[in-house]
């Protein structure tokens, strides 16, 4: 076995290694945007993330350097300590840079959307690869906690499909006792619930003495993965909320703690029985009893290459081209520099309405017969945004802005200005939501502009906060 790199933190100027290419945006996330960089040896283009110095970020990069060198898990190719004066700013901070492997062929989800067609040999390839990252990253013990279709990379824009898992900001190393949740809704596994709810308890000191603590590891990976193949086979979730404005619903909860899914047709009839056989043994409730990710690659449905090439439903049960584009367009122009190439996975709410279960629970519904108890058969309710809704997306725009604003162009609005158009826009998405708005105000935001300069690193992390709120505490009102 090749012996591990070691962690190495460059403290020399990233510059003299690699020219950044500030206004090149490959995407934004809650700790800032991710921008084009180049091997000034080689020539060679690559991902460059910048993160604040702090605990969390030099673990994300540790730990993502230590699960590198896997052909399906995106490269750590280096990593600098540097004091930088970030667009915008005037005194320099300590940041972290990561220079990452360059993956331009989107995500997973979009690229299956795009397809003409998408088999179930190719969905099974997939888990494939999926799942040989997963096993890397667990025998070297660290749980990914955060496995989503948005982690998942394409490495070109070709016909080939090589996956590539990445991001591993949440990723811990599993002693067996990880009990700080991070997930996202519609991938969660029951463990991760049952640790959240032992760890909110633990806050608020309701915790009955001589209570053990709930904890999770790395099966909870193999559930999430579990809920990826669920999409990729018929093009939605296993699990529903009911409730459009919370991701994660007390009835959602209530499902996932029970497994209560189905396989329903017409999107899962001609779905081979190995690989329904393979989502069973994935979602299954107990960690003890759910399937490893080392036997999974011994499934039949993975490792014989006996998937059948039946064409799947499930691009057209995503999100279509028109639709897209009208959600795009409603964005401002001035927005389009901050906007992620490639679009994200959506679900079609047309294909979800028409799936009998759905319709049937719906019609229940109108005659006022359906309540969501904990008893009964499982039933499938819809929410409007699967995965991550455009009303976030204009708080990690924000969010992106603050931490790295883009270079100052010829007759391009000045910071401020940016900012208020910005700031506009999230709030003519998120209209209602009080915490942005207690947060805005601290700002000294008067509802059309700031009347005081603003704190970045402050607003930023207080944006950052709302975001982490919505995915990891929808059962609780924001505010």
């Amino acid at each position: 076995m090749e012996e591990p790199r070691e962690f190495v933190i460059k403290t020399n100027p990233i510059e003299e290694e690699y020219q950044v290419f500030w206004n090149k945006k490959l995407g934004s996330g809650i700790s800032g945007p991710v921008r084009i960089c180049q091997k000034r040896s080689t020539g060679e283009d690559f991902a460059f993330k910048c993160l604040l110095d702090r605990s969390k970020s030099r673990q994300e990069a540790e730990l993502h350097w230590k699960c590198t060198g896997h052909p399906h898990i995106v490269a750590c190719v280096d990593v600098f300590q540097n004091e930088l004066v970030l667009p915008g700013e005037t005194q320099p901070k300590k940041c972290i840079l990561m220079v990452l492997e360059m993956c331009r062929g989107g995500e997973l989800f979009d690229r299956i959307r795009k397809k003409i067609s998408f088999t179930e040999k190719e969905a099974s390839d997939i888990t494939m690869q999926v799942a040989s990252a997963l096993f890397h990253i667990h025998h070297l013990n660290i749980a990914h906690r955060d496995l989503k279709p948005e982690n998942l990379l394409i490495k070109d824009k070709g016909d080939k499909v090589e996956v590539k898992l990445t991001d591993f900001g949440f990723a811990k190393v599993d002693k067996g006792n990880l009990m700080t949740p991070q997930f996202t809704p519609y991938y969660v596994s029951p463990q991760v619930l049952e640790a959240q709810k032992f760890h909110r308890a633990q806050k608020y000191g309701n915790v009955p003495e001589g209570t053990t603590p709930y904890t999770y590891d790395k099966s909870c990976d193999v559930w999430s993965l579990g809920v990826i193949i669920y999409i990729m086979l018929c093009g939605y979730p296993p699990f529903y909320s009911e409730n459009p404005r919370k991701q994660l619903s007390q009835g959602m909860k209530r499902r996932i703690m029970h497994g209560e899914y189905d396989f329903p047709a017409p999107e899962w009839s001609k779905v081979s029985d190995l690989a329904k056989d393979v989502v069973k043994r994935m979602l299954v409730i107990s960690p003890n009893e759910r399937i490893t990710v080392g036997e999974m690659l011994h499934h039949p449905w993975v490792d014989s290459g006996s998937a059948p090439n039946t064409v799947l439903q499930s691009p057209q049960q995503m999100l279509d081209q028109d639709a897209f584009d009208h959600a795009i367009n409603t964005h401002s122009v001035l927005l389009a520099d901050m906007r992620i190439p490639d679009r994200p996975f959506a679900l079609n709410q047309n294909a979800i309405e028409k799936n009998p279960i759905v319709m049937k629970r719906k019609k229940a519904q109108l005659e006022g017969r359906s309540k969501d108890t904990d008893g009964g058969s499982p039933k499938m309710a819809r929410s409007n945004s699967p995965v991550e809704t455009s009303d976030m997306k204009t708080l990690r725009d924000m969010i992106a802005f603050l931490y790295m604003p883009p270079l100052d162009k010829k007759n391009s609005p000045t910071f401020e200005e940016f900012l208020r158009l910005l700031t506009l826009e999230a709030l003519k998405h998120n209209d209602g939501l009080r915490r942005l708005e207690t947060v805005l105000a601290q700002e000294h935001w008067n509802g059309h502009e700031y009347t005081r300069p603003v704190n970045k690193n402050h607003l930023a992390k207080n944006l950052s906060d709302i975001v982490m709120h919505y995915h990891y505490h929808q059962n609780h009102p924001l505010g």
